[in-house]
């Protein structure tokens, strides 16, 4: 706790991110037991709800940020983060801001809410737990709000609130990424069952999760084939249901992305979700908040790429004198800090005009594109500026190198971007 004024005022010069809706300030300090200490301030944006709304934001992402950050290394070994980060999540309130708050959610239909828990998972190193927690934020839940019927909300809804049900979106197959219409994965009628056979890879969550919407073909013969595409919910107890490899990753190691198998498994066909065949119309609805929510921990681990690395540069001595004394090293960070700015500024448009229903698919697509590649630019050229340090996982930025590689790739490559973006000149 802070105390004094000097405290204050210490926290207050240190390091840290300020942004157009949260402002965070960190110290290390040398506690009595001669153990290291963090110092953590956060500052709400005015533009976050009232005075009430705005406390409580800040003591729960002080609490969870208590509790779950000492354990990253832990998950980082273990190759998965555990299911308890969701259910603390859950606790605190981080979940589930839109679902309303018969169904025990937030009651606010503001992105902006799931923009800050986004923002400071990444900011604080935790890429993988972030992943996670935006995909059940700000994927799977929409899905459910916007087409689930009375009974699957019912159902469904509270445990997905309070991390008690973990959501995953199996969408990517082996042979299929992007191109979603070519998917193999079917659910054929059996009765008032559905009969589901393929497989998916690369799902985030995979491991972990408890209810996962899947895309699968309901009609094979229809073209165009996007036509016979539909959701269908899997609860993870189904029999024919099997998990496959929790797999090995460049980057994010403690992250849960994994194969899934589907043989023979009936579900009711009132699992479907919204209409039979519209799920491609579905998926490419939900798409720009998807890719604006890349945007959003991309830019927050740009930023924390670069706070580390000024940092750096203070206290590396080369020839004599600082890093940072260096005209080079200053030219780099400059030119960092002004894209820096041009980025917040950027984001900061892009989720007022979500806010507001008006972001298009060409702009959310934008806003992937832009973000992420500066993300792998800035992340790139402040791993240089660490030298050999910055190629040890025990230095903050060579974790931080590896996890940014992916963000060109996952929701929608980079090049399909660009695509979606000339396709609207």
């Amino acid at each position: 706790m802070l105390r004094t004024p000097s405290d204050f005022a210490a926290l207050s010069a240190a390091p840290g991110v300020t942004t157009p809706l949260l402002g965070v300030r960190h110290r290390t300090v040398v506690a009595t037991e001669s153990t290291p200490s963090l110092r953590l301030g956060i500052a709400t944006s005015r533009k976050v709800g009232n005075a009430v709304v705005r406390n409580r934001i800040r003591r729960r992402l002080k609490s969870i940020a208590r509790e779950l950050a000492p354990h990253y290394m832990e998950w980082e070994e273990a190759g998965i983060s555990p299911r308890s980060i969701f259910s603390e999540a859950g606790k605190y309130g981080f979940l589930g801001f839109q679902i309303p708050e018969k169904f025990d959610g937030g009651g606010t239909d503001d992105f902006r809410f799931n923009a800050i828990i986004a923002e400071r998972l990444q900011y604080a190193g935790m890429a993988s737990a972030s992943t996670g927690i935006t995909l059940h934020n700000d994927i799977t839940i929409p899905y459910f709000l916007e087409l689930g019927t009375d009974e699957q909300k019912e159902r469904w809804l509270p445990g997905i609130a309070s991390g008690e049900l973990i959501t995953a979106i199996a969408m990517t197959e082996p042979g299929t990424g992007s191109d979603l219409q070519a998917m193999k994965t079917t659910a054929k009628k059996d009765g008032n069952h559905y009969v589901i056979n393929g497989s998916k890879t690369y799902i985030t969550n995979g491991q972990n999760a408890d209810l996962i919407l899947v895309c699968v073909k309901t009609d094979t013969e229809i073209q165009p084939a996007y036509k016979g595409m539909s959701i269908v919910l899997v609860e993870a107890d189904r029999e024919g249901f099997k998990r496959g490899r929790n797999l090995d990753k460049i980057g994010m190691d403690e992250a849960d992305t994994s194969e899934l198998f589907f043989e023979d498994v009936r579900v009711p066909m009132t699992n479907c979700l919204g209409e039979e065949g519209k799920g491609f119309i579905y998926l490419m609805s939900e798409l720009p908040q998807e890719r604006l929510s890349i945007a959003v921990s991309s830019m927050a681990s740009t930023q924390k790429a670069f706070d580390e690395t000024v940092a750096f540069c203070r206290d590396r001595i080369v020839f004599g004198k600082p890093l940072l004394d260096f005209q080079n090293t200053r030219f780099v960070l400059a030119d960092i800090k002004s894209k820096l700015q041009v980025g917040w500024a950027h984001l900061d448009w892009a989720l007022n005009r979500h806010y507001k229903k008006e972001l298009t698919a060409e702009e959310g697509a934008a806003a992937k594109l832009w973000h992420t590649e500066l993300q792998w630019e800035v992340v790139d050229a402040c791993l240089q500026l660490h030298g050999g340090a910055g190629y040890m996982n025990e230095y903050p930025i060579a974790r931080m190198w590896r996890a940014a590689r992916v963000t060109r790739i996952f929701g929608g490559t980079n090049e399909i971007m660009k695509e979606l973006i000339g396709r609207g000149l």
